[in-house]
């Protein structure tokens, strides 16, 4: 699982900078070039596409964490509860 977080660790600025080229691309195109404009767009679509996933990956890992850290504050609290002398009345 780690590896797999390190391979995909600069995929998301790896897709930016793919998607600023096709910017550039698409700003070099002339008006009349109707297949490169089409084959360009295609590729920004792909693009989109990727990175709307790469989104939905990153979401469900701060949804994890956060569960997580809800968890261990709940854990810490009752760590510190049973260490604590009872009370005296």
């Amino acid at each position: 699982m780690a590896d797999l977080k390190k391979e995909r660790l600069g995929e998301g600025e790896i897709l930016l900078k793919k998607l600023r080229r096709l910017r550039l691309r698409t700003a070099a195109a002339g008006a009349d070039d109707r297949a490169r404009l089409l084959a360009l767009m295609d590729d920004v679509e792909t693009v989109r596409r990727k990175l709307l996933r790469e989104c939905a990956l990153l979401e469900e890992e701060f949804r994890v964490a956060a569960v997580r850290v809800t968890a261990l504050n709940t854990y810490a609290r009752v760590a510190q509860t049973s260490r604590r002398p009872p009370r005296e009345n």
